[in-house]
């Protein structure tokens, strides 16, 4: 059955409600809801994070017995098993929801389909694919996660009108406005994890923090293969809300400056092979969906060229710098002719007080 204007918009309001707990649910997906009886909201809810209720049960709770010959809107697929908590579609049946309208399907072999055919056997009238998606885009990193084992990868750069990320010195505070700089901490505070190279922290010492935009700040990363590091740089400055992970190879005999920092409170991780993608399947081993590469354009190359990105998002500012030897966004791919250069679908792009955001995705290896 095809779906009705009506149910486009309160879809639209199951995204808004699952936005309130952005960057705090992995690895549980965004997920919000919405009941309606006669045309009337009577109930909505979010899930918050994980290991709490899902947001059926917020909704269903709110709504009550008025929940009885409604219908249920989510931008989710209800689970149908049981993890942290009981299975959603149970809980619906017993309210006595009528209707459920769901935008995208669960890919969690644990349901992928079950929550609707539970549903459907229960005599609920199921309606699917409803702006599907805007609902898949919600939880990109959830989807690829759950059907790749990895991380979803997106690489952020900011750069001058001529590709240019820092001048011939190194130089590069601020390549673009204020207004890029909000949105970088909103995107950060979406994220599960941000991810640097030994190279950025010796060269531009960052914080790689929210800022204070949200309370959420993602897990710092650090990936360095000879540990040259300086041992005052800010991402070693840890408590509960900033934590850092330095990433590096296995070594037998491990050198002083993992002792130090292992002492001052950052966590190290040794992988053998090191690189982009073990760090991928490692990070979604230990919940995160979404991962951010804020890097050299050397690691970012490693990145691409492994498969451990997936979404460009570039912050374009009409500057012009020039130079030779200026560092750019990403190193050398090996690609010789135009022809085999990498196109990005998908593209949108915003502008951002004078700057400009260009975002898109990366052919599928």
């Amino acid at each position: 059955m095809r779906w009705t204007t009506d149910d486009e918009r309160y879809m639209t309001r199951c995204l808004e409600l699952a936005r309130r707990a952005w960057g705090r649910t992995s690895p549980n997906p965004l997920v919000g809801a919405v009941i309606v009886r006669d045309g009337q909201v009577v109930g909505e809810g979010f899930h918050p994070q994980a290991g709490q209720p899902h947001a059926e049960v917020f909704a269903l709770k709110a709504a009550g017995e008025r929940a009885q010959g409604a219908t249920l809107y989510v931008n989710l697929e209800p689970c149908n098993h049981f993890g942290r908590t009981p299975p959603c579609t149970e809980a619906v049946i017993q309210a006595g929801i009528k209707r459920v309208v769901v935008g995208a399907i669960d890919p969690d072999p644990r349901v992928a389909g079950g929550g609707v055919a539970r549903l459907q056997s229960a005599g609920i009238e199921v309606v699917t694919g409803v702006l599907s998606e805007a609902c898949q885009e919600m939880n990109e990193g959830f989807f690829h996660r759950v059907r790749t084992g990895r991380a979803f990868g997106i690489l952020k750069y900011a750069m001058t009108l001529d590709g240019k990320i820092a001048s011939s010195t190194g130089d590069s505070f601020w390549i673009t406005g204020e207004l890029s700089r909000q949105w970088v901490y909103h995107l950060r505070s979406g994220c599960d994890a941000v991810i640097t190279g030994g190279n950025t922290v010796r060269r531009d010492n960052p914080s790689l923090t929210t800022h204070g935009v949200t309370p959420h700040s993602p897990w710092r990363v650090v990936l360095s293969r000879s540990l040259d590091l300086p041992l005052d740089a800010k991402l070693w400055q840890v408590d509960e809300q900033h934590r850092t992970l330095l990433v590096t190879p296995r070594c037998p005999d491990p050198p002083l400056i993992l002792k130090q920092l292992a002492a001052i409170g950052v966590e190290i991780l040794e992988l053998d092979p090191c690189d982009p993608l073990t760090v991928m399947t490692a990070l979604a081993a230990r919940g995160c969906n979404t991962v951010l590469w804020e890097c050299g354009g050397h690691l970012a190359a490693q990145a691409i060229q492994a498969g451990a990105v997936q979404k460009v998002m570039a912050f374009i500012a009409p500057k012009i710098i020039g130079g030779v030897a200026s560092p750019t966004p990403v190193g050398d791919l090996g690609l010789t002719q135009i022809q085999q250069a990498l196109p990005l679908a998908r593209c949108r792009w915003e502008t951002l007080g004078e700057d400009w955001l260009i975002q898109g995705y990366l052919p599928v290896p």
